[in-house]
């Protein structure tokens, strides 16, 4: 089982790679415990041919200018894997490093011979959890390195691909690097879904019964939208500088279809908004709600102290240890007493009542 990425504001790995010279593997070392699986498909419109290599031994060359070869690296902790693979495929130390570098910001990155998308692959397990994706595109050839196996969004487009569906076998490599992207996207909508239950379980809740124990649910859920918008927004200038770009490695007939994963990613950051402003207003509800509860407390013990008042101050009158008051004497003064104080706090309370205070 995948270690699971704990979200961070901070980026710490920086400053342990700030001496090391550009171009420099350097690998999560926590994760080498783990296997990096490679997954080849090599496929056209009508034949297609999957393998598994867990050995850096068994890798080589396997472009094919009859097919077209998806490649895929489940795991970046072993740097001999990246540097094979790197090596093989003339890819440059630069991009190497950031391939292993996970706190990437997604972007668009143009080389002579080959293009390259870097973007997080989020999905939800109790929590929202992300691995960084690097997608490299060259003639004929996709090499996707995911972080981990945790959030696997690529599982539509094999079986697309296994059951010859859908247009991506009878188009090229940069039809196939579009479909990984647009897949990357779509899972970001099953993300906003299950945030947007949570923001509405949890609307009812603070109208209903607001506790402490929400305040916390709400400062998580910001944390995540915090975390998603970061995320989310560079992808829209990743897809827009991929548009634009002259690379010849992408057809014009792949421009719509990457417009169209711009309108997605548009909507996913319009949602994101949305939902960033209903948890402020949720928080804002939730002190609201915490201050009227406190009001009606105190509304209620400053009547009951505005009634006792007149009728403590009778008590203490009539508690002085005078010999000579004439009300002591009389056979009906505590009958008197009561009365006077009962007039006093029905009276209150009658008042109270006009004014709408109870």
């Amino acid at each position: 089982m995948a270690k699971r990425k704990k979200i961070s504001f901070i980026n710490r790995q920086r400053s342990k790679k700030s001496f090391l010279p550009p171009g420099t593997v350097e690998v999560d070392i926590s994760m080498q415990s783990q296997k990096v699986v490679i997954t080849v498909l090599q496929f056209n419109e009508n034949y297609i041919e999957e393998n598994i290599f867990s050995q850096i031994t068994e890798l080589k060359d396997l472009s094919n200018s009859l097919c077209v070869t998806w490649i895929n690296v489940d795991g970046i902790h072993d740097a001999n894997v990246i540097e094979k693979i790197g090596s093989l495929y003339d890819i440059h130390p630069l991009t190497l490093e950031d391939i292993a570098n996970t706190d990437q910001r997604p972007k668009f990155e143009d080389y002579d011979n080959y293009v390259v998308v870097m973007m997080k692959m989020l999905y939800y397990e109790a929590q929202l959890n992300s691995e960084q994706l690097t997608i490299v595109l060259k003639n004929n050839v996709v090499i996707t390195f995911q972080e981990n196996h945790g959030g696997d969004a690529f599982y539509p487009i094999r079986k697309r691909l296994k059951e010859a569906k859908g247009r991506v076998r009878k188009f090229g490599a940069d039809y196939l690097c579009y479909a990984l992207i647009d897949a990357v996207v779509d899972s970001y909508f099953n993300i906003l879904e299950v945030i947007g239950d949570k923001i509405e379980l949890m609307d009812e809740q603070l109208i209903v019964e607001p506790t402490p124990d929400a305040l916390k649910v709400l400062h998580a859920m910001k944390r995540e939208m915090i975390f998603l918008r970061k995320s989310v927004w560079p992808v829209r200038d990743m897809v827009g500088s991929l548009e634009r770009s002259e690379t010849p490695l992408i057809q014009p007939t792949t421009d719509v279809y990457l417009r169209d994963v711009h309108d997605h990613v548009v909507r996913v950051i319009e949602t994101v908004e949305n939902y960033r402003d209903l948890i402020n207003g949720m928080m804002d509800i939730y002190l609201s709600s915490l201050s009227n509860k406190m009001n009606e407390v105190m509304k209620v013990l400053t009547i009951i102290s505005t009634l006792f008042i007149p009728v403590t101050f009778i008590v203490g009158v009539y508690g002085m240890n005078f010999d000579y008051m004439p009300e002591l004497r009389s056979p009906y003064g505590y009958a008197a007493t009561w009365l006077v104080m009962l007039t006093i706090m029905i009276s209150l309370l009658y008042y109270f009542r006009r004014k709408k205070w109870l």
